[in-house]
């Protein structure tokens, strides 16, 4: 194994430790607002059926495998980890994440409800596809083809996410 794979392995143990505890603190939150959550006994619902069941389980699984993976990263060798992690955070791989992160919270909680649904969903994914077609992608795309793409594909999975949930499962869209 090469001196860069190495330092690319200890960085990736340290990030996978970092997620862990991330996850762990996820699943524990998630976990506790689903068995807070109320359980609406007065309407005499099945406890099989209560409405935080299967975010409880969620939480459950997501504070499971979050422990898994830091004792995972726990027991590995991690020399070096630290400087490896720091070039790891300062690359593309890591802006393209916060780039993602960052249009799913514009998205939920800027756009959807200020505007029709539809139309949130299809500026969401035309966003998406220029920025990583073009802007974050290894090798760009043509701008003009790309912004034509996007405008096609955000509208159809705008219109058609509205009418697959909105119209066939019936349900109520913000």
């Amino acid at each position: 194994m090469t001196l860069s794979a190495q330092h690319e392995d200890a960085a990736r143990i340290r990030a996978d430790l970092i997620t862990a505890i991330i996850l762990i603190a996820l699943g524990l939150a998630v976990t506790y607002l689903s068995w807070t959550m109320d359980r609406l006994a007065v309407r005499r619902i099945h406890p099989a059926t209560i409405p935080g069941l299967v975010p409880f389980v969620l939480g459950v699984a997501l504070t499971l495998c979050g422990s898994l993976l830091a004792f995972r990263s726990w027991k590995l060798d991690t020399k070096a980890g630290g400087v490896a992690l720091l070039n790891l955070l300062l690359s593309w791989q890591t802006i393209r994440v916060v780039t993602v992160a960052a249009l799913a919270l514009v998205y939920t909680l800027g756009l959807v409800g200020r505007m029709p649904f539809w139309l949130a969903s299809a500026l969401f994914v035309f966003a998406f596809i220029v920025l990583f077609e073009t802007v974050l992608a290894d090798r760009p795309a043509n701008l003009v083809r790309t912004l034509i793409w996007a405008l096609v594909v955000a509208l159809v999975a705008g219109v058609g996410v509205n009418y697959v949930f909105g119209q066939i499962f019936l349900v109520r869209l913000p």
